[in-house]
């Protein structure tokens, strides 16, 4: 697909974030931070009554709908910024927008948003086409 600067870009929904994936995520990640796997360490700890998501996780969200969007593209350069958890349950969304096209290369603006509670990660990531 062809974009332009000024476009959106096909979200990527996650219906409902996983606590089974976190499972299996902390094995793969060697994160075995209890916050990821108990809903009473996450009590205790005052964060909220439901498991958090791997931070790996959530910036996967965000390439998925980046490499959705750009079929065959390499990202070169990607950053982002947490601004909040995302528990297991929510209802996560990755949307984006073209914010400059130069010599072959796309930079996107991107955020991660939780069904009613905003946004929770935003970013850039420039891609090769």
């Amino acid at each position: 697909m062809i974009y332009a600067v000024g476009d959106t870009l096909p979200p990527f929904t996650i219906a409902s974030v996983s606590p089974e994936a976190m499972k299996q995520w902390a094995v793969f990640l060697a994160d075995p931070n209890p916050i990821h796997l108990d809903a009473e360490v996450v009590k205790a700890k005052g964060l909220g009554d439901r498991v958090i998501n791997q931070g790996p996780i959530n910036v996967a969200y965000m390439i998925n709908m980046l490499t959705r969007a750009f079929p065959g593209g390499r990202i070169t350069a990607m950053d982002s910024r947490f601004l909040d958890n995302v528990y297991g349950g929510d209802r996560a969304t990755v949307t984006g927008k073209v914010a400059a096209i130069e010599d072959g290369a796309v930079t996107c603006e991107f955020v991660l948003e939780i069904e009613g509670r905003g946004i929770v990660n935003s970013g850039t990531a420039t891609i090769e086409t």
